[in-house]
């Protein structure tokens, strides 16, 4: 058993000097993508959009009540993006994941650059 625990320790050592200590490409390309901040450079393929990225982490943390048939519904539909934008930051009572506010900070920073055009 001994030489099993430092063969294996060997193994991890060897495998994290290789890497240097950094995250696989996959994990570190969207940590690098969603880091961004939203600016006039960035490519339209890059900016959160409501239908792609808004509204499933509204749908994970919201629904049913802010959804279609929901008891909230009427009085603030998050199925729609003006509702969100008037909202704001105020969403943030209930999303709680820093990643997934910063996307909806994101939408909402290319919302505010939108209406100052």
């Amino acid at each position: 058993m001994p030489k099993s625990m430092l063969m294996l320790t060997l193994i991890l050592i060897a495998g994290f000097k290789t890497c240097n200590g950094t995250k696989p490409n996959a994990l570190t390309k969207s940590t690098t993508t969603t880091n961004k901040p939203t600016t006039s450079t960035q490519t339209l393929a890059e900016r959160p959009t409501f239908a792609s990225d808004v509204r499933p982490i509204l749908q994970s943390s919201c629904q049913p009540c802010h959804f279609q048939g929901g008891k909230m519904y009427e009085k603030l539909p998050f199925d729609k993006p003006e509702t969100i934008t008037k909202l704001g930051t105020k969403l943030f009572t209930r999303i709680e994941n820093e990643d997934q506010q910063r996307v909806i900070r994101e939408f909402l920073s290319e919302q505010s650059a939108r209406a100052d055009r």
